[in-house]
């Protein structure tokens, strides 16, 4: 996954545990996931981050959003919904990466417009695949939209 000819791809983690945030961290670089991190830890700070505001000024525009559903101030839903309503970030696809495994969680998701839904895996291991995996559907298989 490792490809030092092209620039690292950017994600942004929507994500208000600062252990899992350092989890999903670790699982890329184990992973060698060749990108760029950045955390907000709510819907609010995401969307300041995508739409550059307040020390977001030259944020970069992510490739792939992972987002947690349970959050304060913003939860996962509401940021979703809000993304997708937003011409400016309606392409960017949102993987929901999340420790709830409720049908209804999964199905407003996938309504609201997510690209995808995993559950956390709680073995270390299947964690750090899980995240391999996503880089390498991401980055290597799927094509994404150009950056503008």
């Amino acid at each position: 996954m490792m490809n030092t000819n092209v620039a690292p791809f950017d994600i942004l983690l929507v994500e208000d545990e600062p252990a899992d945030a350092n989890l999903v961290r670790a699982a890329l670089k184990a992973g060698k996931v060749y990108c760029n991190l950045y955390v907000a830890e709510d819907g609010v700070e995401a969307l300041e981050f995508l739409h550059r505001q307040g020390q977001y000024q030259h944020a970069p525009m992510p490739d792939l959003i992972l987002l947690d559903l349970n959050m304060p101030r913003m939860n996962g839903r509401e940021f979703l919904a809000a993304a997708k309503a937003d011409e400016l970030l309606e392409s960017i696809p949102v993987v929901v990466l999340t420790t709830s495994d409720v049908e209804r969680d999964i199905v407003t998701s996938y309504k609201l417009g997510a690209a995808g839904y995993i559950t956390k895996p709680v073995d270390m291991e299947q964690f750090v695949d899980a995240i391999r995996q996503i880089g390498h559907y991401w980055f290597a298989l799927a094509r994404l939209p150009q950056k503008t």
